[in-house]
């Protein structure tokens, strides 16, 4: 039962704790439950084809949280948008959103690059208390620079 990906599962975690990163652990945590309880096999092949999107789905219910709520209305909106800083907000939000579109492609057709950014990812939320968001803006991010790579090669 004690095999490669248990033992690193059982690292991964322990550098959470390390990191003091609650979402590392948890993830970590959850997989390792799912392995040793040999529930792998059904969960795992569903969460590698639809996790992205389940979790794209949580962060934006996450966000649209304060316009459910009453925070946020037309009144807000109206003001931000007279701000240059909300224009720049606005443009970051679609320059990822885009930069992302092409992380989801290279993630799905290249599997050592998914490991070098999940291995990256993990790095910056344990060592430099990141937040675990790159896998899919790091790929977007990766597929750019790699097209930038090829335009001068």
């Amino acid at each position: 039962m004690i095999n490669g990906p248990v033992v690193f599962l059982i690292l991964l975690a322990a550098i959470g704790w390390f990191g003091k990163n609650t979402s590392l652990i948890m993830a970590a945590g959850f997989l390792l439950s799912m392995k040793l309880i040999g529930l792998d096999a059904k969960v795992f092949p569903y969460l590698e084809a639809k996790g992205i999107n389940l979790g794209v789905t949580i962060i934006t219910i996450s966000v649209l949280i304060p316009i459910a709520n009453g925070a946020i209305g037309f009144k807000e909106l109206g003001d931000a948008i007279k701000s240059p800083y909300a224009w720049i907000a606005l443009a970051s939000g679609i320059a990822v959103a885009l930069i992302a579109k092409n992380g989801i492609t290279l993630l799905s057709h290249d599997p050592h690059i998914t490991t070098a950014l999940v291995f990256g990812t993990i790095l910056a939320v344990a060592l430099f208390k990141g937040v675990a968001v790159g896998p899919l803006i790091g790929a977007g991010i990766a597929y750019l620079c790699m097209q930038i790579f090829n335009f001068f090669k």
